[in-house]
């Protein structure tokens, strides 16, 4: 058959100029020479575990077995080491509780309370050197709602004086003990835990009326009761022997103001 090079021939490119295709086909009659194999094993269907029978070392296999890569149980692999699942298990149960990284403790919370309610009751001193504020908010919040429901928008005059009694009383306590014991934390928390008698007042006050007579002995037993329980506390937390009375007359005071715009 005929040659072919040229220009455009094939695929639009051009060969080079010795370039040359033989295109000729072989005469018929010619004995192909195959190869030819000599199969003496007998037939034996082939096995298709043994070759998925792969561990995790040697490769993915063909199936995925879970059972060979963690055991599920446990949560470990079979090589010691902790799987996935056992691993996130694991750091979530070294996370401490919500209410400890929040700084809240339930327990000392209800120490205090009783503390305020019973002025008698000894109370550990550790316990009172927290500088814990969520019973003193929800004391502050309480007394205003008590109070918005008789009409009163006194938030700001609670937190008003609130402030102002904690940097005063802060002052008064580094002058009477060493500063090193007082933390203006602890004089807030305390302060704010003592409120408790006011807050009774208010709800007293929203059920009746309490101005007269009888609101100005309400009223005086309740501050009676808040200036104790705060100097009780004040002499507990920052060992304060025989200086209780002292401290006593300045809580009066604060808690005085508290009275004064619960009632009127």
């Amino acid at each position: 058959m005929a040659q072919f090079g040229g220009t455009n021939d094939f695929y639009g490119s051009a060969p080079s100029a010795d370039a040359s295709y033989n295109f000729d086909m072989p005469e018929f009659g010619q004995e192909l020479n195959f190869q030819t194999f000599d199969n003496t094993q007998a037939s034996v269907p082939p096995n298709y575990d043994a070759a998925y029978a792969q561990t995790p070392s040697q490769g993915l296999g063909g199936f995925y077995d879970p059972t060979a890569y963690t055991d599920t149980s446990y949560g470990q692999d079979k090589s010691g080491k902790s799987g996935v699942a056992g691993g996130a298990g694991n750091e979530f149960d070294d996370e401490p509780p919500l209410l400890e990284e929040l700084g809240i403790n339930p327990n000392h919370i209800f120490q205090k309370t009783l503390a305020v309610l019973n002025p008698l009751r000894a109370t550990d001193q550790q316990i009172l050197q927290d500088t814990d504020m969520a019973g003193p908010l929800v004391f502050c919040l309480t007394l205003g709602g008590f109070l918005l429901l008789s009409g009163k928008v006194t938030f700001s005059y609670i937190y008003g004086i609130g402030v102002m009694g904690c940097i005063f009383f802060y002052c008064l306590l580094s002058l009477m003990v060493s500063r090193s014991q007082v933390t203006f934390g602890a004089v807030a928390s305390v302060l704010g835990y003592c409120l408790l008698p006011m807050v009774v007042l208010s709800g007293i006050n929203v059920l009746i009326t309490i101005q007269g007579t009888l609101g100005l002995i309400v009223s005086g037993i309740s501050i009676f009761w808040c200036a104790i329980s705060a100097s009780k506390l004040f002499a507990t937390a920052f060992s304060m022997d025989h200086q209780q009375l002292l401290i006593a007359y300045p809580c009066a005071v604060l808690y005085g103001g508290f009275a004064l715009i619960t009632i009127y």
